[in-house]
């Protein structure tokens, strides 16, 4: 608009055309502002929906982690239980994430290389021993290397039985593992610039610290060509004993094949109730080393005493079986074990496992078991011959099926105190005190002999086993120490007692 001061018509035309044009200016810088106010707002509202998006999703993987499986247990679910076990096998089928610990750094004052010997749970404790030994001396272990040349004249490697990445991987938070030697080390193992020897049985970790250790820093590669009961049982500082634990429950991982067909023996079992392992230690080998033969016929006793002297690898040749027995340092027979049973009060309806090999005498031995326990089973007869070839002249990767099947079961009762037998009573101790029926066999001994011959009544026999064993159940007990005398004290693995976890109804009791 123009004023009175008499501008002409030109100059107040183009005063209002300047003034408009200031306003449109304005107008265009304000609807910027405002476009520029506007996007910075939708910025910041995304911005802090994404923020809180994740702090929602955060929050709710803590909440199920924590309070999930308890208040999701009760739930009604989608699936029917028809469907449970297929949606379970897939699941099963996929290898769970495993994360592995750190590495622990240390400065390696060798290798070692180890050749265990023996059958498959002997060369187990040997293993851990080994570990242990490695890891207190800061070296550097190679895979142990499994027997072959034993009896059983098992081909299998370390990796056809355990799980050997699991094996090293969870470990390296303690010891520095490798499947074989570096390339170096290698070609001086191959011109023989390495040290090898048999350790002393029964050593304590000093004698590693002294006497292994100085020849490791100076061959850099030691080669321990025996390793069975090789580390004392007891006197040996409590990391050490924790750590021998660890690798037993935890590192020593059967390969999924043998865990697959092991769990699925289990739910077989498990199918028709309740079962009991009976690790019925009677097959050629055990009664021909250790010369018992009580029962046998005269020509089966001929073969084994023929087989042991044929054994460069077993020392003692004349053996007394009967004084042997009556000590109690001989194998249940088939039908002395069915007696006890018996006697103890087991249900002859129960499933009877037995976890051992093709037994001595066969069915002829086998009958009386099989006429007061007719529910007696095999993993020969739960699966199908197709299931086991792969095992077949494995021997070791049998007794793992038969070690896992063991250790799931209600109750496990050995004949015998051999390695799987003290293995496995240890392993259940670890799992919570399993039921295990550990037999004073020189007092079974001579009660049946008595009960045999009529001068003791069935009654009788009946009640002083089970009074004998009420504490023989594998419940919590210390181990016996006996100094200077380790073959005669109690076996480390058999109870583990610095790993054992024990409530407060439970205690440490000493071993009778």
């Amino acid at each position: 608009m123009c004023s009175r001061g008499g501008d002409s018509d030109e100059e107040c035309g183009y005063k209002e055309k300047k003034m408009g044009l200031k306003i449109l200016l304005k107008l265009e810088k304000s609807k910027i502002l405002m476009g520029s106010k506007t996007r910075m707002k939708l910025w910041m509202i995304r911005a802090f929906s994404t923020v809180f998006l994740w702090a929602c999703v955060v929050h709710l993987l803590v909440f199920s982690e924590v309070w999930g499986p308890k208040m999701l247990k009760d739930w009604p679910s989608c699936c029917s239980h028809q469907d449970l076990p297929s949606l379970t096998d897939h699941l099963s089928s996929i290898p769970p994430k495993v994360v592995s610990p750190p590495k622990r750094v240390y400065k390696n004052n060798g290798y070692l290389m180890v050749s265990c010997n023996g059958g498959l749970n002997q060369m187990r404790a040997a293993i851990c021993d080994m570990v242990a030994i490695a890891r207190y001396l800061n070296i550097t272990l190679i895979v142990p290397e499994l027997d072959k040349n034993s009896f059983w004249a098992d081909p299998s490697e370390f990796q056809d039985i355990f799980d050997v990445d699991h094996f090293i991987t969870s470990l390296r938070d303690e010891v520095r593992i490798l499947k074989e030697l570096p390339p170096r080390m290698k070609k001086r193992v191959e011109l023989g610039m390495f040290y090898s020897l048999p350790p002393i049985s029964w050593s304590n970790i000093s004698y590693y610290l002294h006497q292994i250790l100085p020849l490791v820093q100076k061959y850099k590669v030691v080669h321990l060509n025996k390793t069975d009961a090789r580390l004392a049982n007891n006197g040996l500082p409590a990391e050490i004993q924790k750590l021998r634990c660890r690798v037993n429950f935890n590192a020593l991982r059967f390969t999924r094949q043998i865990e697959d067909l092991g769990r699925r023996v289990v739910r077989i079992l498990r199918e028709n109730g309740p079962f009991l392992v009976l690790h019925l230690r009677y097959e050629m080998d055990m009664l021909s080393f250790s010369g018992c033969t009580h029962g046998c016929r005269h020509e089966e006793v001929e073969e084994l005493t023929r087989m042991r002297y044929d054994n460069p690898l077993w020392k003692e040749k004349a053996i007394n079986s009967e004084l042997k027995r009556k000590e109690g340092l001989c194998p249940l027979t088939p039908e002395e074990t069915a007696l006890v049973l018996k006697a103890l009060g087991i249900d002859r309806n129960v499933q009877i496992y037995i976890a051992a090999g093709e037994i001595y005498g066969g069915k002829r031995r086998m009958e009386s078991l099989v006429a007061d326990f007719p529910d007696l089973v095999r993993k020969e007869t739960l699966l199908d011959p197709s299931d086991l070839s792969f095992f077949q002249y494995h021997s070791s990767q049998m007794a793992a099926l038969d070690y896992l099947v063991s250790v799931e079961s209600d109750i496990f009762v050995p004949t015998y105190d051999g390695n799987m037998a003290k293995v496995v009573e240890g392993h259940r101790r670890f799992l919570g005190f399993k039921r295990t029926i550990l037999l004073d066999r020189r007092l079974v001994i001579g009660l049946i002999d008595r009960y045999n011959n009529g001068s003791l009544s069935w009654d009788d026999f009946s009640f002083i086993i089970k009074e004998s064993h009420a504490d023989r159940m594998g419940n919590p007990i210390k181990r016996v120490v006996i100094p200077d005398r380790p073959k005669e004290e109690d076996y480390f693995y058999s109870n583990p007692q610095e790993c054992l976890q024990l409530t407060d109804d439970e205690s440490l009791t000493k071993s009778v």
